[in-house]
């Protein structure tokens, strides 16, 4: 669409769900994490300023379980329609000799389109001053999984389900935000937290520091923390702590993005600045 993208790039991802396979086989209830699929795909292409376009999925398994099947790929169109791309086909394959009857793994495949000149992150406008603003995660997502399940007892029925809770699918809101022009970088928060993953889109002549008072931590983290006495620094470096997307802005332009979110009924809040590395 030359009307759309003067310059288009385009960008692919791929990615799975991990250890999350488990919790849901433990519950038997398989119809989100098929979102959690998408989003793990979109999102990385989101924050670069490309729109999702189309998804694909791969499903391995040791017997194909219809119910099972239908689920997964239930969510995996749930996640499609929440990110607003198609679903153009995708691969299901049956291996006794590699899975167990039943075992299962899934992995996503995303492509994205961006006009080159609206790429990010753009690091050459990131300065010491600029504001981090955060939106808010649904709760663990699909990191740090490993580590949870072995502090969550299995008896914790409610607790386990709260680990279940699909990956938010922020591409509706960061279209918007990212349309404004204001955002010079945003990161998906998976695996490495907050600081790991907003670093790699910022200049090397400086980090971003965090006001971690600025938005109340979700209770499934303090359930973490607590029942397997982890340490503050690891549980910042291996899960969300609440923020799915973090957004590098102008300290200029935080008003209007702010005041933009709320005409948008865009959850979203200020959570740390640019300091010099």
């Amino acid at each position: 669409d030359t009307k759309k993208y003067k310059n288009p790039i385009m960008l692919s991802t791929t990615d799975g769900v991990g250890t999350k396979l488990m919790i849901a086989q433990e519950l038997g209830i398989y119809d989100t994490v098929g979102i959690d699929l998408v989003a793990m795909s979109v999102n990385d292409l989101i924050v670069c300023g490309a729109a999702p376009q189309t998804f694909l999925d791969y499903i391995a398994c040791g017997k194909i379980h219809e119910e099972v099947l239908h689920q997964l790929i239930k969510g995996v169109v749930e996640g499609c329609e929440q990110a607003e791309c198609t679903l153009a086909g995708g691969e299901t394959a049956e291996m006794p000799d590699v899975y167990g009857s039943d075992d299962f793994d899934l992995a996503g495949f995303a492509v994205g389109i961006v006009d080159r000149d609206k790429m990010l992150p753009r690091k050459k406008n990131i300065k010491k001053g600029d504001i981090i603003l955060g939106l808010p995660s649904a709760g663990i997502h699909s990191n740090g999984l490993s580590l949870a399940r072995k502090v969550i007892d299995k008896k914790d029925k409610a607790g386990r389900r709260e680990l279940l809770k699909p990956t938010k699918i922020y591409v509706k809101e960061l279209k918007k935000l990212i349309a404004k022009d204001n955002i010079e970088a945003a990161a998906h928060i998976t695996g490495g937290g907050l600081t790991g993953n907003l670093i790699r889109t910022l200049p090397k002549t400086v980090k971003p520091v965090f006001d971690t008072t600025a938005w109340e931590v979700p209770e499934i983290f303090k359930k973490i923390q607590k029942n397997g006495g982890i340490d503050p620094v690891e549980m910042e470096r291996v899960f969300n702590m609440g923020i799915g997307i973090a957004m590098v802005v102008k300290k200029n332009n935080v008003d209007d993005v702010l005041s933009f979110a709320k005409r948008s009924k865009i959850a979203i809040r200020v959570i740390g600045e640019i300091v010099n590395g």
